[in-house]
């Protein structure tokens, strides 16, 4: 035998050893694939050649307040859980990172991934920015969902944020709010006149022109601030909230309708080269999460609002509506203002011809079927009760 041929030979265990390894890790794959079909989950050996990924969330509310807080611990839960724990989201209420005003400021830098709050408080960066939370005598959280899924709105959206690195998602709705509350009875337009309100967004524009005064207080200082009297009213959310921040304590009136936010969408805001980050079944989670957590506080607020009421008035608040008078006004107001906006600034002006489109749209069916049904139900309900 040659010395060639020799070496050859010593070749042979390697190769021989080297194929039956390659079997055998064919083998193990085709056993786990097996085993993730059929549990419909993932392997130990999937995750651990997996990315993951660790978020932090900031919010405008403070932590965990129900509603508006809790949303985004839902949102977090939702995807932890349908990632299998390869993207955890800690949420950080208000203060805890940044101030509720910050944002975002610091999604949009990158000092977080992503945050929670509402679009008409960013006006100074946009002032277009509003029509995503909320516009005085504006859509509600049926017919804004509407818009932003199927009507072009969150199109819209995600091109005003673009150039400040965001990508936004509705990320819960609070219905129709009530008007606010009030240490003085309002029974007609002059009484609005010299009064120092928090009441945010466009609707505070309103306001000032009504002859009050606007402030933008952050919800965890509403109670102090009604208390000492540096406001003389203050609109927040609605029954739910209003009752666990205390209101009733230190107010006596509590006027509805919420003509100022008939359906608040919140926001899901996520810096966009962290959201790019991901791969695409983490990305499609995101925006799955999002709609679920954004009807899921819809949902929340529909089943609990009436028993928070009851519990208020139980306590001795009086329940009011405003005058006819007062709502026209107000209103009356709020179109010349969106005019006069839209004259200004092309931007508030590409929005707001949507936003008034799908409105008018939805407006004309829902006076033959919400509208219609809703006027129904309540006079058969009266006679069947007489």
């Amino acid at each position: 035998m040659t010395e060639a041929s020799s070496k050859k030979l010593n070749w042979y265990p390697l190769i021989i050893l080297a194929l039956v390894a390659a079997l055998v890790l064919l083998f193990s794959l085709l056993v786990l694939e097996k085993t993730r079909v059929k549990t419909g989950s993932a392997t130990a050996f999937e995750k651990a050649v997996q990315p993951s990924y660790r978020w932090r969330m900031v919010t405008t509310w403070p932590k965990n307040f129900p509603g508006l807080g809790t949303t985004a611990e839902t949102f977090a839960q939702y995807v932890k859980e349908m990632s299998d724990g390869r993207l955890q989201i800690h949420v950080y209420g208000a203060n805890e990172i940044v101030p509720p005003m910050g944002v975002f400021d610091a999604v949009s830098n990158g000092s977080v991934e992503m945050g929670h709050g509402g679009s008409y408080y960013w006006r100074g960066k946009s002032p277009a920015a509003q029509f995503f939370t909320t516009i005085p005598f504006g859509m509600t959280a049926q017919e804004m969902n509407g818009w932003l899924h199927h009507g072009g709105g969150l199109e819209l959206w995600r091109e005003i944020y673009a150039p400040f690195n965001l990508i936004p998602f509705a990320g819960g709705n609070t219905g129709v709010q009530m008007a606010g509350w009030f240490n003085r009875e309002i029974n007609r337009i002059e009484d609005l006149r010299g009064l120092k309100m928090r009441i945010p967004g466009m609707a505070g524009d309103v306001f000032n022109r009504a002859g009050g005064t606007s402030v933008n207080i952050p919800g965890g200082e509403l109670y102090t601030a009604l208390q000492t009297g540096v406001i003389d009213a203050a609109e927040w959310v609605g029954p739910e909230n209003d009752l666990a921040f205390g209101f009733h304590q230190v107010a006596k009136y509590y006027y509805y309708p919420g003509w100022q936010e008939p359906g608040s969408t919140l926001e899901l805001i996520v810096n966009k080269q962290a959201f790019e980050a991901l791969p695409d079944d983490l990305q499609a989670i995101i925006t799955v999460a999002a709609r679920a957590s954004n009807q899921d506080m819809l949902d929340r607020y529909t089943a609990r609002n009436n028993a928070a009421l009851k519990e208020l008035t139980e306590k001795g608040v009086e329940v009011r509506r405003l005058p006819d008078e007062v709502l026209k006004h107000l209103r009356n107001i709020s179109m010349q203002l969106y005019a006069e906006q839209a004259a200004q600034d092309p931007v508030f002006r590409k929005v707001y011809d949507s936003y008034r489109e799908f409105l008018q749209m939805v407006t004309e069916y829902h006076r033959i079927s919400e509208h219609t049904y809703f006027d129904v139900r309540e006079r058969t309900q009266e006679s069947l009760s007489d």
